[in-house]
């Protein structure tokens, strides 16, 4: 069975993708994706292991950490998220609902 694997792109990344690995019910690791990071971007791919719990509690968490990263949480920001699914499925949080990443999750 495959990983999720979730990209975290911007300035912030790195603390953004530990933030988002310390969600209660996520377990993982990250790594500083160096191609990115030589285009001038910072960027970070998180691998999901396990969730525990509900995917709708955790989908509610995630969606919630983007917002708050999005939006400029204590200065820190982030440009882009991407989840890939372990059927291959992509889904950018961008404009994603709380349903989408759950069946993401879920897949």
């Amino acid at each position: 069975m495959a990983d999720i694997l979730i990209e975290v792109q911007g300035q912030d990344a790195i603390a953004a993708t530990e933030e988002l690995l310390s969600i209660s019910g996520i377990s993982g690791s990250y790594e500083v994706d160096s191609e990115v990071e030589r285009e001038g971007t910072l960027a970070t791919i998180a691998t999901i292991i396990g969730i525990v719990g509900g995917a709708i509690a955790i989908a509610e968490q995630i969606r919630k950490w983007y917002q708050e990263y999005k939006q400029g949480k204590s200065g820190k920001t982030i440009e882009k998220v991407l989840i890939v699914g372990k059927n291959g499925q992509r889904l950018l949080l961008q404009n994603a609902t709380l349903d989408e990443i759950q069946k993401i999750l879920e897949s």
